[in-house]
């Protein structure tokens, strides 16, 4: 394992519907598929409610107002494709400003079309989740935080 010589700060979205259905993202990178909440990387000169502000407009072509903090990394993490880069997610409870404009899909990664489609969203149900539905380490710590604030 390499040092860790740098951070990546990433700002993640935690938006419920009215059935209190948290948003997700389905996705492939690096040729892996990975279910997390929808957000992405801090850049330089930026803040965290402008990096969410900014990656709404970016993934879902729609603003969003930013609510409240939930939870921010708390323990070591390295990031998956980089041995020498440390993780710290920020999450927030977020909502839209205007009506759903982008498609929910019904299933995971329902990406249609061409290959470079490698992003789908759709709603689960916060109670039926388990650790299992993530990949990260972090977003398996979320998913619990969030079963035990509405249990």
């Amino acid at each position: 394992m390499n040092i860790i010589k740098r951070f990546t700060i990433r700002a993640y979205h935690l938006i419920l519907n009215e059935s209190n259905e948290v948003l997700l993202s389905d996705e492939v990178h690096k040729g892996v598929n990975m279910t997390k909440f929808p957000g992405g990387g801090l850049e330089f000169g930026e803040g965290i409610i402008d990096c969410l502000k900014r990656e709404a407009v970016e993934e879902f072509r729609q603003e969003i107002e930013v609510l409240e903090h939930f939870y921010t990394t708390d323990f070591f993490q390295r990031a998956m494709f980089w041995d020498d880069v440390q993780v710290v997610n920020v999450y927030y409870f977020a909502r839209f400003v205007q009506p759903i404009e982008f498609k929910i899909s019904k299933v995971a990664f329902d990406f249609p079309g061409a290959f470079e489609d490698f992003q789908s969203f759709r709603f689960a149900k916060i109670e039926e989740l388990t650790q299992d539905d993530f990949l990260f380490p972090i977003e398996k710590k979320v998913i619990n935080l969030l079963k035990a604030k509405f249990a």
